[in-house]
């Protein structure tokens, strides 16, 4: 059985593609791979979340409910998420949640009932895998066009595409559960 985990991840550009401030949930498009990889971590039982900055709404290009209406149509795309995590700040706003600070990372996985050291977030930007090493979680980088060069050297670890990225968080995890299973050092 693997070790209690979770995976969260971020939305735009992650899970779905990356259409700035983006309130019309008829342009939700899923990233390729997303249903697949999502049904993989489904299969095996593992808690699947969304941390999300949505500075948008604080700078007056969303409300609130738009956001909400376009997450629910990821969820109609994608499945069903067990926690979601939305930032509305700006990024001069010093706010403990805004990626790259560790809070909506931090909140997810309480939420989940784990320890955020017991979370993989997999996002495709430089300021996912610093939320994610702050709050003490693995983290892995999917880069796109967005994605800097220094983001990707920085990485712990690189995927190049979000299939092949939960195909590593799985096998770790398999990996991990077979060891604390048979009882051997890792």
């Amino acid at each position: 059985m693997n070790p209690a985990a979770a995976v969260l991840f971020d939305r735009d550009g992650t899970l779905v593609e990356d259409v700035p401030y983006n309130g019309d949930p008829e342009r939700v498009r899923p990233m390729p791979g997303a249903v697949e990889a999502l049904a993989l971590l489904r299969e095996r039982g593992l808690p699947v979340g969304v941390i999300s900055n949505q500075s948008g709404i604080a700078r007056g290009l969303l409300t609130r409910a738009q956001v909400d209406t376009v997450n629910a149509q990821v969820e109609k795309v994608l499945g069903p998420f067990d926690v979601w995590e939305i930032c509305p700040h700006c990024p001069d706003d010093d706010c403990p949640c805004r990626k790259p600070a560790p809070g909506m990372v931090e909140s997810a996985a309480a939420r989940l009932g784990l320890p955020a050291g017991r979370c993989v977030v997999i996002g495709d930007i430089g300021a996912d895998v610093e939320a994610a090493r702050r709050a003490g979680a693995r983290a892995v980088l999917v880069p796109t066009a967005a994605t800097r060069a220094e983001e990707i050297e920085t990485a712990p670890v690189v995927a190049p595409d979000l299939l092949s990225a939960v195909r590593l968080v799985v096998a770790y995890l398999d990996c991990a559960g077979q060891t604390v299973e048979a009882g051997r050092p890792a």
